[in-house]
C-alpha cells in the first residue's frame, strides 16, 4: 500500500488499467501542499500557522453520471476507487459526454522570478506582518481597527487518466491583505487593499504605500459628504472595471451556468450583441506570470485565451469537457478546483477587457455632472445584477474632476452596463488580488484587469 506521494504516484498506470474497464472515464488526481497562514487583527494573532497536506481524489464517470471519492490517506486508495465507480455506476442512466483532447504527458513548473516563500522564515513572514500592521496604525488615532493577512501556498498535483493522460503540475501563490477601519462619532469607514504574487515573495516587501493608503483613506472619508444618489455617466478605474469584467459578465460566460439554467442560456446565445464594437473581454490561462495562470486544467486541457466578447459580440464562453460535450463546442482548459477535497467545475481563469483607443483625461470631456470611482471595497452578483462598493470617488463637474465624495455605491444590469460603456481608456492594469468564489470552493486565485471605462445612466446609491 502506497504510504508517499511517490509511492502512489508509481501505481497510477497500474491502478487506471485495472479499474478503468468498468467506467466510461476514470481520473486519478494526487496533490501534495504547504502553506502559511497569518492573520493580525489590531493587537492581537488570530492565525499563526503552517501547514503541509497530501491527499487525493477519484473521478469515474459511468453513462453520463459522475462519482467522486476523496481520500488523505494514500493507503486507501483502491478503497477510495471502488467507491467512485459505484457512485457513477449507481447513477449513470445517459449517455456521457465528455469533448474530445489529446492525452498529454508532462512534467510543469510555474517558475518563480524571485524568493520562494518556503524559504523564509515563518518568524520574517510575522514581522513582515507587523510592519504593515504598526503601518495602518500610525496614520491616525482614529484608526481604530487594523487587520493583516498573510497567505502562501505550493502546489503540486498529479493527474492521470483512463485516456492516457499524465501530468505533474506545480506553482506557488502568495496573497496579502490590508484593512483599516476610521470612526468619528457616528461615522466610521474603512480602507482595504489586496495584492496577489505568483512571482516572487519580494512583491510583497515594499506595499507600504498602498498599505498606508488603505488607512488614508479611511480616514479621508470620514469628512467627506455622501454622493447623492442618482443616475450618472461614471468612468471607473481599471481595477473596478476588472472587478466588472470578472464579478458581473465573467461568471456569466461560465458554461455550467448556462446549460443548467435555459433562461441564461437563451441570453448568452452566441453571435448576441452586447456591447460597442470597441468592447473585446478575453478569459484564460495561457498569459504568463498572473496568478490564475498554468499550463493545464484540472482535467488536463491545456491551457488557452478564450475570447468571450469579439467587437462587442458574443463570440465564445468557458468550458469543461463535459459543458463543451453537452453543448458541443471545444473545451478551454477551464476546469479548476480548488483542492483535492472538490471535484474540477468550469472557473475563470484571468478575465479582461482589452485596452481601448480613449486619452484617460478625454473619458471626462463632456461629462456635465457624473462621478468618478476607483478601487474597491466590496460587491456581490445576483445573476445579472450586480452592486460594487467604490473603494474612493470624486464628482465629474463640467469634464473636471472635482470634490470627492464617500459611500459610492454602483448598480445595474450587466448586459444594459456593457451596452452602455461610451467609451474604453488607453490605460490598462492587470489586478493581482482575486480570490473567487464558486461553488463553496472559495479563495481559487485568479487574474483580471482592463483600462479605465466610461458608461452612461449607472445607478449610483448614496444620499437622496
Amino acid at each position: 500500500m502506497p504510504t508517499t506521494l511517490a509511492d502512489a504516484q508509481n501505481l497510477l498506470s497500474d491502478l487506471i488499467a485495472r479499474y478503468s474497464k468498468r467506467v466510461d472515464y476514470l481520473m486519478i488526481r494526487l496533490e501534495e501542499a504547504e502553506g502559511t497562514d497569518i492573520l493580525l487583527r489590531g493587537d492581537k494573532v488570530e492565525t499563526l500557522s503552517e501547514g503541509i497536506s497530501i491527499g487525493g481524489h477519484i473521478r469515474a464517470c459511468y453513462k453520463g453520471g459522475w462519482g467522486l471519492s476523496c481520500f488523505n490517506q494514500l493507503a486507501t486508495i483502491e478503497d477510495r476507487i471502488e467507491e467512485a465507480i459505484a457512485a457513477a455506476r449507481m447513477v449513470g442512466d445517459e449517455e456521457t459526454l465528455l469533448a474530445p483532447i489529446d492525452p498529454v504527458q508532462a512534467v510543469c513548473i510555474l517558475p518563480l522570478k524571485g524568493t520562494d516563500p518556503r524559504n523564509i522564515p515563518l518568524s520574517q513572514k510575522k514581522q513582515l506582518c507587523d510592519r504593515y500592521a504598526q503601518l495602518l496604525k500610525s496614520v491616525d488615532r482614529r484608526i481604530t481597527t487594523t487587520s493583516v493577512r498573510y497567505g502562501d501556498s505550493a502546489q503540486k498535483v498529479i493527474i492521470a487518466t483512463s485516456e492516457g493522460t499524465s501530468i505533474e503540475q506545480s506553482w506557488v501563490d502568495m496573497e496579502m491583505r490590508f484593512a483599516a477601519t476610521a470612526k468619528n462619532g457616528e461615522t466610521v469607514q474603512t480602507g482595504r487593499e489586496t495584492t496577489g504574487s505568483r512571482k516572487a515573495y519580494e512583491d510583497l516587501t515594499s506595499l507600504d504605500e498602498q498599505v498606508q493608503g488603505a488607512a488614508q483613506r479611511a480616514i479621508a472619508a470620514l469628512s467627506l459628504p455622501p454622493v447623492k444618489g442618482n443616475t450618472y455617466t461614471v468612468v471607473i478605474d481599471p481595477i473596478l472595471t476588472g472587478l466588472f469584467v470578472h464579478e458581473a459578465f465573467g461568471h456569466l460566460s461560465e458554461a455550467d451556468m448556462a446549460y443548467e439554467n435555459p433562461d441564461l442560456l437563451e441570453v448568452m446565445t452566441i453571435g448576441r450583441r452586447f456591447g460597442p464594437e470597441e468592447l473585446q473581454i478575453f478569459d484564460g490561462a495561457a498569459p504568463e506570470g498572473h496568478r490564475g495562470s498554468y499550463f493545464y486544467d484540472d482535467e488536463g486541457t491545456p491551457a488557452t485565451t478564450t475570447q468571450l466578447i469579439k467587437d462587442g459580440v458574443l463570440v465564445g464562453r468557458l468550458h469543461s469537457r463535459e459543458t463543451a460535450g453537452k453543448l458541443e463546442e471545444t473545451p478551454t482548459g477551464n476546469a479548476r478546483c480548488l483542492n483535492y477535497h472538490f471535484t474540477p467545475i468550469v472557473r475563470m481563469t484571468n478575465t479582461w477587457i482589452e485596452r481601448g483607443k480613449t486619452p484617460v483625461a478625454d473619458l471626462f470631456t463632456d461629462i456635465k455632472e457624473g462621478v468618478y470611482a476607483r478601487n474597491w471595497l466590496g460587491g456581490m452578483t445576483n445573476g445579472e445584477m450586480f452592486t460594487f462598493s467604490a473603494g474612493e470617488a470624486w464628482m465629474i463637474r463640467n469634464g473636471k474632476i472635482a470634490e470627492p465624495v464617500r459611500d459610492v455605491t454602483l448598480s445595474g444590469n450587466v448586459f444594459q452596463t456593457l451596452a452602455d460603456i461610451e467609451a474604453l481608456g488607453d490605460d490598462f492594469y492587470w489586478d493581482e488580488s482575486g480570490g473567487c468564489g464558486k461553488g463553496g470552493q472559495n479563495g481559487l486565485s485568479v487574474g483580471c484587469g482592463g483600462p479605465s471605462l466610461r458608461i452612461r445612466d449607472v445607478v449610483v446609491g448614496g444620499e437622496t
